[in-house]
């Protein structure tokens, strides 16, 4: 599936869009530190090709570039722009918006999550550091989080405190952890077939 590249927004993203339908999921990507800059081709080097090759069904992809030296959670506004010019502009089911990102991106997730728990129907955060003072934001978003055992750069523990502070606001969540993985869990965890069957069952409309 070719993207089309959106500069015109407060972040420059790809946008993949399948044939037309009545309405279509939609995956918002938040890419890690490594695919930063001002260069789109760069957005895709990790992670991206898993999630296109293993979706259920047709969907709508967004994958924004993070400006260089700069973090998601500095323009968790933008991403919330970006997210409501493509559901103004596509046939976006607004019930079924889920989102993920690996590392940097994972963190990313969490606080965009936090800040809009309203626009998604799932998170799926991989391998990035967390927010468990906002738990209680998060508890009744259906959370699926992914981390390496040995990762060494973003250790396990940012995803087992979130967990521990979810199930303690009686959130919905469930952490996969892989043995004798560093920090690429991402390729594991996007490659998994359940991931889909779970995530696209999600839906803000029951």
């Amino acid at each position: 599936m070719t993207p089309q590249k959106i500069t015109t927004a407060p972040l420059p993203y790809l946008l993949y869009t399948p044939k037309p339908a009545a309405k279509l999921p939609l995956i918002l990507f938040l890419h890690g530190s490594g695919e930063r800059g001002d260069d789109l081709d760069h957005v895709g080097d990790h992670g991206l090709s898993e999630i296109l090759a293993n979706l259920p069904e047709a969907a709508l992809v967004v994958a924004p570039q993070c400006p260089a030296n700069a973090r998601w959670t500095d323009h968790l506004h933008a991403l919330e722009t970006i997210l409501d010019a493509v559901i103004a502009e596509h046939p976006a089911d607004k019930s079924r918006v889920y989102l993920t990102g690996l590392s940097l991106g994972g963190q990313g997730a969490w606080f965009l999550a936090a800040r809009a728990p309203q626009r998604f129907a799932a998170l799926v955060p991989v391998c990035g550091r967390s927010n468990p003072g906002a738990a209680d934001r998060l508890k009744n978003l259906p959370t699926w989080t992914f981390h390496g055992a040995d990762d060494n750069i973003v250790p396990l523990n940012e995803s087992t405190k979130m967990v521990s502070a979810l199930e303690a606001v009686g959130g919905t969540v469930k952490l996969t952890m892989y043995p004798g993985t560093g920090h690429n869990s991402w390729t594991r965890a996007y490659s998994e077939p359940e991931l889909y069957m779970w995530l696209f069952a999600q839906s803000q409309t029951g």
